[in-house]
């Protein structure tokens, strides 16, 4: 029998068209992922910023997961030239996805971005992207082959290196992960309030938490949600988010239980 009364995630949609009508819609891994690995009930937020009261939104979640997608963060958001015209942008999710971070980690509601949203946290925090990295000598190729099979493009590619001490560290228990690597954007300049976690081998940001934060406040590169159960690190992070949800659960049902106590000693005293 499943456990009641498990942390809820919201998963930031992607806003896209299957045929003529628009959808907002999620991976399943992600789901899955949320479900398995940090034992939370998923729940979808759509990209509609214009209609969402996100702090009504947040008091109803105890966790954000922000996955990737196959559009590319807007390069407007970081004050550099559009981008060219045949790039996959999703406008809808990026006035989203940065209405909910800066208020997620204000609030101390755990959030977690993987590939498109971490890209996302550190743009809505004030750094910037590159928008093409295979297009600098100084990187190696971090896109995914897709002449290959799934299982191919997501086996792990190439070294991170974790940051001594930091907070990937202690959850990972290791010094570097072998990861897989499926973007093409990547991160330009780290915004001032992000902590380096890991760096693959070529010096590129792989992995950042948030300084200061209330909760669980990381992101990272790679796609730790791809068959999660069978890879023990990736499963450690999932899990570690799922434990930083819980903890919000329980304060949100301590603060209302209080809030009861307080309601009832009020009637008592007008009695």
């Amino acid at each position: 029998m499943s456990e009641i009364n498990l942390p809820v995630v919201g998963i930031l949609c992607d806003h896209e068209h299957v045929g003529p009508h628009p959808f907002h819609m999620s991976g399943n891994k992600y789901i899955q992922a949320v479900i398995q690995a940090a034992n939370c009930v998923p729940i979808l937020i759509p990209a509609i910023a214009s209609q969402t009261n996100f702090l009504q939104l947040l008091n109803l979640v105890d966790g954000i997961l922000l996955p990737g997608g196959y559009s590319m963060v807007d390069p407007l958001n970081y004050q550099e030239a559009a981008a060219p015209n045949e790039t996959k942008l999703d406008i809808a999710r990026d006035q989203t996805s940065f209405g909910l971070i800066k208020q997620a980690v204000a609030s101390g509601v755990p959030i977690f971005g993987i590939c498109r949203g971490f890209q996302e946290m550190n743009v809505a925090f004030g750094g910037s992207l590159h928008q093409k990295l295979h297009e600098h000598d100084v990187f190696q190729e971090h896109r995914e082959n897709k002449n290959l099979s799934l299982d191919d493009q997501y086996e792990d590619s190439h070294k991170v290196m974790v940051t001594p001490l930091g907070q990937l560290s202690k959850i990972v228990v290791a010094n570097e992960m072998n990861v897989n690597s499926l973007h093409t954007q990547g991160v330009d300049r780290l915004a001032d309030n992000l902590a380096v976690e890991a760096v693959s081998e070529d010096g590129l940001c792989e992995a950042f938490s948030v300084i200061d934060a209330k909760a669980f406040s990381m992101a990272v590169q790679w796609h730790p949600e791809w068959k999660v159960m069978q890879n023990n690190k990736n499963a450690k992070l999932f899990a570690a988010f799922g434990r930083a949800c819980k903890v919000r659960q329980s304060l949100k049902v301590n603060q209302q239980v209080a809030l009861q106590v307080n309601q009832q000693k009020k009637c008592i005293e007008v009695l």
